[in-house]
């Protein structure tokens, strides 16, 4: 039996449900990142961000090549980039918007004092 793609979609949305997952993904936006520099960049104990590499690498959107001692990380896709910046497009937008209601809610204070 056949999972129906709108369920397939949630589980891949939530697959990308944490934010250490999002962290990666957004690093390796700049290309092929060493573990080391992974770490370097995020405050996260070195077993948590493994485990939650396996989870994007079993998932099929990063892929890992070890040479000698140095594992590094990829996005499998340019794909997921662009789905990234439209996540923050996204955000921006909802962001905004908050804010000019925010402003307009300000506005109408002053007018009822």
């Amino acid at each position: 039996m056949s999972v129906p793609l709108y369920q397939a979609k949630a589980e891949f949305f939530r697959m990308l449900g944490h934010p250490v997952r999002i962290r990666v993904l957004e690093l390796l936006q700049d290309g092929p990142t060493p573990v080391r520099d992974l770490l370097a960049s995020m405050e996260i104990e070195p077993s948590a961000l493994s485990q939650q590499l396996a989870v994007l690498r079993r998932s099929g959107i990063v892929t890992s090549t070890r040479t000698g001692s140095t594992v590094v990380y990829e996005l499998a896709g340019g794909d997921v980039a662009e789905l990234m910046r439209a996540a923050r497009r996204i955000l921006t937008q909802m962001l905004s918007g908050q804010n000019e209601l925010l402003e307009e809610l300000r506005e109408t204070e002053v007018g009822t004092e």
